[in-house]
């Protein structure tokens, strides 16, 4: 493809996204490109690529574009984009020529937008706080709970592109062997910081096509995932639960853990979800997993009371960890999401714990990084049940890196971690202590009379 004609399906792409904006943006993208076979694999990246820069900038553009009379269109949103990343006027009218594949002339409107961005850049320090770091003005108050006087710096990191995280199926191969195994296909990957499984790509890599994946060597999983499969220390003896399972990444993670052997349940509300993982668990070559449906009026819950040594809740959330992933995210996300979330946490919380047998641990994970959806929970939970308990930081899992070992609960950020934002708490269902029945007392004899 030319630049005009990638720039023109960039734009395309942007309209497919704007006119769904509920539908995250990645699920979007994919059914673009399907519908449209005929573009390459490197010309995708570059069309994905143009679209993520605008979604990445999406508050900055309109801030400079403010002035816009009429609607702010992705055409001009695409062309500002280009213009604050170091290209000129002159070459932005080029791509809009309007010959094959190009997008039509700029309009005098549009071009009186644009021409006074060229040489500016796209963040600037008379941009607000919430509108130079890409964050919804509402949610700031909740973020410096989070962050503190770490803020800025964190959510900068946040507008980083992300890398492209696996994770070495070692059913199958270690770490050295799918080095080799992607090095021989052009990937160069280097082992992950802190997941003993983990192997980093930079930027967008087509490993989906690759011979180790469809082997079932690797899986794509950020690193932060990982680790909290990792703190789940799920072992070969052990009976498991992924109750948020969706399409299954962690599942395949703890069937790794657990050497193929005891017995995983992936559960989850979507049935295509869980088709979806019943697939990646055959090409996984998992074998001690199965798939259940959660349905109202289940009785598969009270049959499996207290019977599970491990209860992975990788509960829905706010996602405001994948923001550097899913950018568009941020523009949906709403004040009433995150409450109707916290009670939908605290509710499968409650519905989780019924399973886990005393003794057992219940795992709480988010990929949010919002106190609410996190160590609030938790708190909130340990009051309404006593009989669980944070586990002592000597107790966790081995599989942890040992400066994730030092409490029961940990965070992860872009910033400080170089993983999605994640959070991961780790409870252990309390076993009575067996009360003994008394003895009867021996009764007193009494003095015979005749003595």
């Amino acid at each position: 493809m030319t630049p005009a004609a990638r720039l023109s399906a960039a734009i395309d792409l942007l309209c497919a996204i704007q006119s769904a904006p509920r539908r995250p943006a990645d699920a979007t993208a994919n059914a673009f490109f399907r519908d449209r076979r005929y573009i390459g694999g490197g010309d995708r990246r570059a069309v994905s690529a143009m679209v993520w820069d605008v979604l990445r900038g999406w508050r900055r553009l309109h801030w400079h574009l403010r002035e816009t009379h009429g609607e702010i269109s992705p055409r001009l949103l695409c062309a500002a984009s280009a213009l604050l990343s170091g290209m000129n006027m002159d070459v932005v009218r080029q791509l809009f020529s309007g010959e094959r594949y190009a997008q039509s002339p700029l309009t005098s409107r549009e071009d009186i937008a644009l021409k006074d961005l060229e040489g500016k850049q796209l963040s600037s320090r008379q941009q607000t706080l919430a509108v130079r770091l890409e964050y919804p003005d509402w949610i700031e108050k909740t973020l410096k709970e989070t962050f503190g006087p770490r803020l800025e710096d964190e959510m900068a990191a946040m507008l980083g592109t992300p890398t492209l995280d696996l994770r070495v199926n070692l059913l199958k191969a270690d770490r050295d062997k799918a080095l080799d195994a992607l090095r021989r296909e052009s990937l160069k990957a280097v082992p992950t910081k802190l997941s003993p499984w983990g192997l980093r790509l930079d930027g967008r890599q087509p490993v989906t096509a690759t011979q180790a994946f469809r082997d079932g060597l690797i899986e794509i999983q950020d690193e932060g995932s990982q680790l909290v499969v990792a703190a789940v220390g799920a072992t070969p003896q052990h009976k498991v639960v992924d109750y948020c399972a969706g399409a299954g990444g962690k599942t395949l993670a703890l069937a790794m853990t657990m050497n193929n052997r005891g017995r995983i349940t992936a559960c989850d509300v979507h049935d295509k979800r869980l088709a979806g993982a019943e697939k990646r668990l055959r090409r996984a070559g998992v074998h001690n997993a199965e798939a259940h449906l959660l349905v109202t009026g289940d009785k598969w819950a009270k049959r499996h009371s207290a019977s599970f040594d491990r209860v992975l809740v990788d509960a829905p959330c706010s996602g405001t960890g994948t923001w550097r992933r899913n950018p568009d995210a941020r523009m949906r996300l709403t004040p009433q999401d995150i409450e109707e979330l916290v009670v939908k946490q605290s509710e499968i919380l409650d519905r989780a714990a019924s399973l886990v047998k005393p003794g057992g641990r219940m795992i709480y994970a988010t990929c949010s990084l919002l106190a609410c959806e996190n160590g609030q929970q938790i708190d909130a939970f340990l009051k309404r049940r006593a009989d669980f308990r944070r586990v002592p930081k000597e107790e966790m899992s081995d599989l942890l890196p040992a400066e994730l070992r030092e409490k029961a609960q940990f965070s992860l950020t872009p910033l400080r971690d170089e993983t999605d934002g994640f959070f991961a708490c780790v409870m252990e269902r309390i076993v009575e202590p067996k009360v003994e029945a008394p003895k009867a007392e021996e009764p007193i004899a009494e003095a015979d009379p005749a003595t």
